[in-house]
């Protein structure tokens, strides 16, 4: 992790959640190839890369959506272990850390449909992942807005997971 979240490949990449690549998932903004240099066993590159900061703000936000609405998960703690799994990260640091970012138990239940429930999340895990939050609200909202998820009383825009 790096000090300043602008030299972090997840910022270089527009993919804030350093989403890893995956070439069945035909996310809408996806750039090709990601920036990373090839791997020299020849495999894939790891993380996807997006044409701008919000498609990769999408991207996480419809992720998590998806872990709620197929996986049925919908507290800090569940959402967490699934994007982080042990066997990379320290699981529940990340959990206390985004739990304690958001001011919410980690049990606590989220709606991540929700604008208040998910912004809020989707900057935790931003600056977990970036080590700090280089982004203006204004472009978090814009990513937010792609996944169709806005803030209460507004109307959403309709949501396309893919290309």
């Amino acid at each position: 992790m790096t000090s300043d979240p602008k030299q972090s490949r997840g910022y270089r990449n527009c993919n804030p959640g350093n989403i890893e690549h995956n070439p069945a998932n035909k996310w809408q903004g996806l750039a090709d190839p990601p920036l990373e240099p090839a791997p020299l066993n020849g495999s894939r590159r790891r993380f996807a890369r997006f044409v701008s900061h919000e498609y990769g703000i999408r991207a996480l936000a419809v992720l998590l959506t998806t872990y709620q609405d197929r996986h049925g998960l919908r507290t800090i703690r569940g959402i967490v272990s699934r994007w982080a799994p042990g066997n990379e990260n320290d699981t529940d640091a990340y959990i206390a850390a985004v739990a304690r970012r958001i001011d919410r138990n980690q049990r606590a239940e989220l709606n991540l449909h929700r604008f208040e429930d998910l912004r809020p999340l989707v900057e935790a895990i931003i600056v977990h992942e970036l080590g700090g939050n280089p982004y203006r609200a204004a472009t978090i909202d814009a990513g937010l807005r792609l996944a169709g998820v806005v803030p209460s009383g507004r109307e959403a825009v309709a949501r396309n997971d893919t290309a």
